[in-house]
């Protein structure tokens, strides 16, 4: 009896239906693992990479000097994401528009701004990257798992009309492995939900960086910009 209600046996032996809802949530748990994974890499190395380009920036470099040092980082391949895409678009749009002496200071921090909120709104699609498939996976994996064990239960009962007398061995087999799909429906939904919740808090965390950093670079950009245009008064 125990080898005949052991696991690997009991889903070897289940209905093509139920084996099909076995399926799919483990290839739902495997994928749900894999984004997991990644995510916490991306996350924690974005992290990483915020404080160290913070650190930078409130050092009082040159601005100019960080955004060359970008440019040689990018020019060696490397990919520049967070606030340091967000401060690129906006000291370049910066440059840009300074170079045009008809606009005044407000229109080139407001072009500013922009540059850096279109920034932001990409970093944000990154960093929402898999978010939406973990959310899937926990809201749905319970259901498709009771479809598998409501189908296997109807089965179990339904080959009771055949049987001449009615057990709990006769019944046993096809419940316990109707019930297995429930428990892989919990086992993929449990850590995808954890994993999305953890995430979406995170994700809000990286949000509130970047728009206070906008706020703060704005700011200086206002400064900058001011002393710019009085410079250019004096000289006309």
């Amino acid at each position: 009896m125990e080898a005949q209600l052991s696991i690997i046996d009991l889903i070897l032996e289940a209905g093509f239906t139920v084996q099909l809802v076995m399926l799919t949530l483990l290839a739902a748990s495997m994928a749900s693992w894999y984004m997991i994974v990644q995510r916490f890499i991306y996350f924690r190395n974005g992290r990483e990479e915020m404080f160290q380009f913070e650190e930078r920036f409130w050092s009082g470099i040159d601005l100019s000097q960080l955004y060359r040092e970008g440019n040689d980082r990018a020019a060696d391949g490397a990919i520049i994401v967070g606030m340091e895409s967000i401060f690129r678009a906006g000291f370049k749009e910066f440059s840009r528009l300074a170079k045009q002496s008809e606009m005044d200071s407000e229109a080139v921090i407001e072009g500013s701004r922009r540059a850096m909120r279109v920034a932001m709104l990409r970093e944000e699609e990154r960093l929402e990257k898999h978010l939406s498939f973990l959310a899937s996976v926990g809201s749905t994996s319970p259901y498709i798992g009771l479809f598998g064990t409501v189908w296997g239960i109807m089965n179990s009962f339904r080959g009771l009309a055949n049987a001449t007398q009615a057990t709990l061995a006769t019944v046993a087999p096809g419940i316990s492995e109707a019930l297995i799909a429930t428990a892989m429906g919990l086992f993929a939904a449990i850590p995808a939900v954890l994993a999305y919740n953890r995430f979406a808090s995170r994700m809000d965390m990286f949000l509130n960086r970047y728009d206070t950093f906008v706020d703060e670079f704005s700011s200086i950009l206002y400064r900058q910009a001011y002393a710019l245009r009085a410079r250019d008064r004096k000289a006309g």
